[in-house]
């Protein structure tokens, strides 16, 4: 993987004035950039987030996708001037950002620094992994503006943690610092000021070891079995291993083992 203090210096895409691109092997890292308004999500945002997920996901070449803010804040939320305006920042069929209702297969990554509030946190929970500086700071403060956390804290927030602490984000809209998010088990890594990219990167290169059709399966189990009857869930899982048992690369995965080599994955 390239250095990941090269990033900064890479060639990047912009989908929109307020979202970019860049592709570091087989992740890309798309990165808010509306650093005047703390990375808020208007309409723009959303629409440059949508396109490029749908890029990670269409390219086999892409396994991972790092999300983060620009200029050391991940996101503020929902830019309230923007939603005063008319404006939504949501996508139909996908939600806040257009990430928080979407139906992805890939791993995506939340490298989060500064502020992740709001439909910020909401976008972080969205993530299958969360990396945060030890001073970033989560929270959920739409009660305060008369809302509710809509883009998912509500219901996801409730299944990462107790309940009784999960209240207390969402009846206060008090916030906490990524330390704390740590401890509570929110994330999966805390760190030094302005290394959680490095880190969700190093995440990402560990993720893309593994086969993408196996890591697809793992997603979409996770997904759809929560909540469902015991055996209802393991009848799914015995459909998602049938067809991964089918599959190119678990033959290539024995294969390797006993050859004792890397694998050549082709997702197929």
């Amino acid at each position: 993987m390239a250095d990941v203090e090269t990033i900064g210096a890479l060639d990047s895409t912009r989908v929109t004035d307020e979202v970019r691109v860049q592709r570091v092997d087989s992740t890309l890292l798309i990165t808010i950039d509306r650093p005047q308004a703390r990375n808020a999500v208007n309409a723009a945002v959303a629409v440059g987030l949508t396109a490029a997920l749908d890029e990670l996901e269409a390219d086999p070449d892409l396994r991972a996708g790092v999300l983060t803010g620009a200029k050391g804040t991940f996101s503020a939320g929902m830019d309230l001037k923007a939603a005063l305006k008319g404006e939504s920042p949501a996508i139909p069929g996908r939600g806040f950002g257009g990430l928080t209702e979407a139906a992805l297969t890939k791993p995506l990554i939340a490298a989060v620094e500064g502020f992740a509030l709001g439909g910020g946190f909401e976008l972080a929970l969205s993530c299958d992994l969360i990396v945060a500086a030890e001073d970033a700071t989560f929270g959920l403060p739409e009660v305060k503006r008369g809302l509710i956390a809509a883009g998912g804290g509500v219901i996801r927030l409730p299944k990462r943690i107790p309940y009784h602490l999960a209240m207390e984000f969402l009846l206060t809209g008090e916030a906490v610092t990524g330390r704390r998010a740590g401890e509570l088990g929110l994330v999966n890594q805390v760190t030094a000021p302005g290394e959680a990219l490095a880190a969700a990167f190093g995440l990402a290169e560990r993720l893309t070891h593994n086969a993408p059709l196996a890591l697809a399966a793992v997603k979409h189990l996770v997904q759809v079995a929560d909540g469902v009857p015991q055996a209802d869930a393991f009848a799914l899982q015995r459909k998602e291993l049938a067809a991964l048992s089918a599959s190119a690369d678990v033959r290539e995965g024995m294969t390797a083992f006993a050859e004792r080599r890397a694998p050549r994955w082709t997702g197929k």
